[in-house]
């Protein structure tokens, strides 16, 4: 298991919304000493950098929003957490890949000399969830080139990288890793959808699935398959692994989602990965926000010692 990502949590919505988007979750010291107190070592900021770059070359990020990361940044720091930083939602990207691969490109070389001087507990995740027009080929290529990018001013912070198929298992064969001793792979985990995902308002058919339980053996067989193919990967490559995202959407049944969490993230343990809870305090919350309080029975499957 890496020493730098064994347990850890996403700020999702807060800085991943679009321009004229309200985020639904304020980073708040707060919340930041609630994550640090339950025992969660690291945050995972899921950041959309292409809502405020420029559109043309030299691809300047505006420097209020470099203003607002750093806040987040140090926040955390004040309270001891390792923070993992990454581009999402570049969903332009996704769909025109040979449009956008020099912006981005552009925007990590910016990110790396903002940040060179960090400490190394500030951590760089590439692009989240690579998907659709952003085939293996071309995504293996690209990530060379922004690990490059990256590595002009940051020649020694952990990077951490993905494949394509939105990070799933099944595409790890695929990813090609340059030679660099500081990579680190990530996949994410929501297996099997129809349950983790089930009523998920922005899927159409989301509300067929409520009811989906889980938890029988064979439930349990798929997700230890599924994630012993990852760590036997990971091994064979001599790269640290890390869940970077898994979680079940707050319409599912509890008791199954209280289950289906906790052997995950035993497993995840058993096999010396590192994880990564999707997230914090929205649709998959672990920690409910209106009452100011964690939803027991999710954060006990998280980080309960195990019976």
């Amino acid at each position: 298991m890496s020493q730098e990502l064994r347990r850890g949590i996403s700020l999702g919505n807060a800085l991943d919304t679009a321009r004229d988007e309200s985020p639904r979750l304020e980073i708040q010291e707060g919340y930041l000493a609630e994550i640090r107190k339950a025992g969660f070592d690291f945050v995972r900021l899921p950041i959309r950098w292409s809502a405020f770059a420029d559109a043309s070359d030299p691809y300047r990020i505006e420097e209020a929003f470099f203003e607002r990361v750093r806040r987040a940044v140090e926040d955390a720091g004040r309270f001891d957490l390792t923070v993992v930083l990454n581009v999402h939602h570049y969903h332009e990207l996704q769909r025109e890949p040979d449009v956008h691969a020099d912006r981005f490109v552009a925007i990590w070389r910016q990110i790396a000399a903002r940040y060179a001087n960090r400490s190394r507990r500030l951590l760089f995740e590439l692009l989240n969830e690579p998907r659709d027009a952003l085939t293996a080929p071309l995504w293996n290529e690209l990530l060379a080139r922004a690990l490059a990018a990256v590595r002009e001013s940051s020649p020694d912070r952990t990077v951490i990288v993905g494949p394509v198929s939105m990070n799933d298992v099944v595409a790890l064969p695929g990813l090609h890793l340059p030679r660099d001793d500081g990579l680190h792979a990530t996949i994410h985990y929501y297996a099997p959808f129809q349950f983790t995902h089930q009523g998920a308002r922005w899927l159409p058919d989301a509300d067929r699935w409520l009811g989906t339980e889980w938890g029988d053996d064979d439930d349990r067989a798929a997700v230890s398959r599924d994630l012993e193919q990852a760590a036997d990967w990971a091994r064979e490559r001599r790269v640290p692994l890390v869940i970077g995202e898994f979680g079940v959407y707050d319409r599912a049944d509890p008791g199954s989602r209280q289950r289906w969490t906790a052997f995950v993230r035993y497993e995840a343990e058993r096999l010396g990965l590192g994880w990564c809870y999707w997230d914090f305090g929205t649709d998959f919350g672990a920690y409910d926000l209106r009452r100011g309080a964690w939803r027991e029975p999710i954060r006990d499957a998280l980080l309960a010692t195990p019976s």
